[in-house]
């Protein structure tokens, strides 16, 4: 053996050994917050299937995923053969002890059994019924972040009965709705997770797929987006960036919409439906009044400061929507927002954000001036106290349904912000190193990525893993094959260098997209507002040019098609979901060692050189 060899290996084994030993290293941590004792007596949680129906339940101690399956069952009249119970990552037998108060678990039917239509032998008796007797409105895990969405809950609820009914936002892809409180203002809008694009009870025709599935970007699954809205805010440490106030609830009104029933039977005629309850799973956020978003105003007259913070967070959550109609704006007449302006910023629409794959981002403030600057010694000083690790306990605390490989997504992005705000690089820049370019028609790998590959290339030829790797392993899986079709896990192009270096490039032509439809900006936006809105790869007789226009009137006809048909391609060059505890941390080091020497390189490259303007998509709803 070499003696550099020799001396690299000895430099690295004891650091790995000495995390076993005396660290505490994620799958510590993970294991911990199981470990916490479950409160005694009940505990309540909120099973949803896959078509979207929501049951309320207790569980007490010896309950299994068998006695839950039987309770949804009896009360529901469906079956529940050939179905597992999750909770996140994690499929649910025996062993419910961990499952804390108001989780919410997924009732999803087995790939092999997803096409086959099953009979309900199941006989609906009143006295074994299971009755749900939820509240109207109740919070999915309570914290003391969540005390602003507390009272804007107990100001819904008054206003429901007091006959104050919410009204349907016919903008956006998906089904949204404003709350009012007794006086008919708007207080919150709320988005339920089974009427997102693609997911079962979209109420403007863009349906196709079962919750759990791929849905409008690939590494972010049907239903999954409501949580992601939470964790960005959660994520908004001291409302540095202005977040709204948002929680997860399960929420109960006639006003939502269903387009099959539970069972599997005939819906039920329009004014029967009006008058039938549904309960959904939702996202619930504060309304923030405003006057326009930055696609209608000049962005000159947008403070320096807000638009950094904004840019801070989208990055740490490695944000794939922020175009300008997710940036609310405020003007404030006759006085000084935060930042000694007369305008303030609002960022909303995060459902996108915390992929379970480095997709291409998509950030609007990459081509704002504001973006150059360099940042603040406050802002500095913030993205210093940034603690990726706690950020991550914190969101399995406050989010245990999340996904690994989006707790994978958030540490990686909060490093490397932080590695090149300390280096002296701007918003844009930071932005520019996260962002793909493409040569021909041939998406490139971003500096990012690339980074990412070589250091998983590292991590597998590191010894101790080397021999682990040739079996070929992989316990974790990010979908199905039946889930995906054509998607590749890993592509890569063929002018990316295997070596790791990457091949000057330019962004796609406008050719390869598709501008359709004048849209409101979800559900904030007032119903006569609208914008234009980008959408890559959609054949232009799929999406109708007013399919979602004023009037929210899908074109059913042509929206109604396969889900597969609809999505555009996707592209995934690196995966961060199947390592284990041990090689994600050594895989933190590796990247950490490349992110330096890139940072130095891309300083001696960008002398002289001029940013490019970059072109994106944008998946609004």
């Amino acid at each position: 053996m070499s003696p550099n060899l020799d001396s690299a290996i000895k430099s690295q084994v004891p650091a790995l050994l000495l995390r076993r030993l005396f660290g505490a290293s994620r799958r510590d941590e993970a294991k911990q917050l199981q470990r916490t004792p479950a409160p005694v007596g009940r505990r309540r949680v909120f099973v949803q299937t896959e078509t979207g129906c929501v049951l309320g339940m207790d569980l007490d101690r010896g309950d299994n995923a068998h006695t839950v399956k039987r309770r949804l069952q009896l009360a529901l009249n469906m079956p529940t053969g050939g179905t597992s119970l999750t909770f996140g990552d994690r499929l649910l037998e025996n062993d419910l002890s961990f499952i804390r108060p108001d989780s919410p678990l997924l009732l999803t039917r087995n790939s092999i059994n997803r096409s086959c239509s099953t009979p309900c032998l199941c006989p609906v008796s009143k006295d074994f019924e299971h009755k749900d007797c939820s509240g109207l409105v109740e919070m999915l895990g309570c914290s003391s972040s969540c005390a602003r969405v507390k009272r804007l809950v107990d100001d819904v609820v008054t206003a429901i009965r007091s006959g104050v009914d919410p009204v349907p936002i016919s903008s956006g892809l998906g089904g949204s709705y404003y709350f009012r409180n007794v006086l008919g203002d708007r207080v919150a809008i709320v988005k339920p997770t089974d009427e997102e694009p693609f997911a079962p009870n979209n109420p403007k025709g863009f349906v196709g797929r079962a919750l759990g599935q791929p849905g409008l970007k690939r590494s972010v699954r049907v239903g999954e987006t409501g949580f992601r809205e939470v964790a960005a805010f959660l994520l908004d440490h001291d409302n540095f960036a202005n977040v709204p106030a948002t929680a997860l609830v399960k929420i109960t009104h006639s006003i939502f919409n269903i387009n099959c029933p539970v069972n599997g039977g005939n819906l039920a005629p329009a004014h029967d439906q009006q008058q039938q309850v549904n309960s959904k799973i939702a996202s619930f956020q504060q309304f923030i009044a405003h006057d326009f978003d930055a696609s209608d105003h000049g962005t000159s007259s947008f403070p320096v400061a807000a638009v950094h913070r904004i840019g801070i967070l989208d990055i740490r959550i490695f944000n794939t929507d922020r175009h300008a109609g997710n940036v609310l704006v405020r003007k404030l007449n006759g006085g000084t927002g935060r930042f000694g302006c007369q305008t303030e910023l609002f960022p909303i629409d995060h459902g996108m954000c915390l992929p379970e794959n480095l997709e291409d981002p998509y950030f609007e403030w990459i081509h704002w001036a504001q973006a150059s600057i360099p940042f603040s010694e406050e802002e500095l000083e913030y993205i210093r106290n940034l603690d990726p690790r706690k950020d991550v306990q914190m969101l399995r605390r406050e989010l245990p349904m999340i996904r690994e490989a989006c707790l994978h997504v958030l540490a990686l992005c909060t490093i490397f912000l932080k590695e090149a705000a300390a280096f002296g690089l701007c918003l844009a820049e930071i932005g520019e190193m996260m962002t793909r370019e493409f040569r021909g028609m041939e998406e490139e790998p971003s500096q990012l990525e690339v980074m990412c590959m070589e250091a998983r290339k590292r991590v597998a030829e590191w010894e101790p893993f080397s021999a682990t790797a040739e079996h070929g392993e992989d316990t974790d899986f990010q979908f199905s094959v039946d889930m995906l079709g054509e998607y590749s896990d890993v592509v890569r192009s063929p002018r990316f260098n295997g070596s790791g270096s990457k091949v000057s490039s330019f962004r796609s032509p406008l050719s390869k997209l598709v501008e359709s439809v004048d849209e409101g900006s979800d559900g904030h936006e007032d119903q006569n507002e609208s914008d234009r809105v980008l959408y890559a790869g959609w054949n232009t007789s799929s999406v109708p040019s007013k399919a979602m226009g004023h009037s929210g009137n899908a074109s059913k006809s042509a929206m109604n098609r396969s889900a597969d048909e609809q999505l555009p391609s996707s592209m995934c060059f690196v995966r961060l979901s199947d390592m284990s505890a041990d090689e994600w941390d050594v895989f933190l080091e590796k990247f950490q060692e490349l992110l330096k020497e890139a940072l130095h390189e891309s300083a001696r490259a960008a002398v002289g050189q001029r940013m490019k303007q970059r072109l994106g998509t944008s998946c609004k709803f």
